[in-house]
């Protein structure tokens, strides 16, 4: 279960460090807000389900 947890995050985490580097590289726009989260949320549990199979 902590496996689980740890991989969820980690892939919310990343997709929100993606979302921040393209709101600083001007991809974005800066005025997401919240919605920036529920994007890295959407687009992090799509990550969740496509990295770990290939891990094990």
């Amino acid at each position: 279960m902590r496996k689980i947890i740890w991989l969820y995050l980690s892939s919310f985490g990343i997709m929100f460090a993606i979302l921040s580097w393209m709101q600083e590289s001007h991809i974005l726009s800066n005025d997401l807000g919240a919605l920036k989260g529920f994007i890295a949320l959407l687009s992090g549990t799509i990550l969740y389900f496509a990295i770990p199979k290939y891990l094990d």
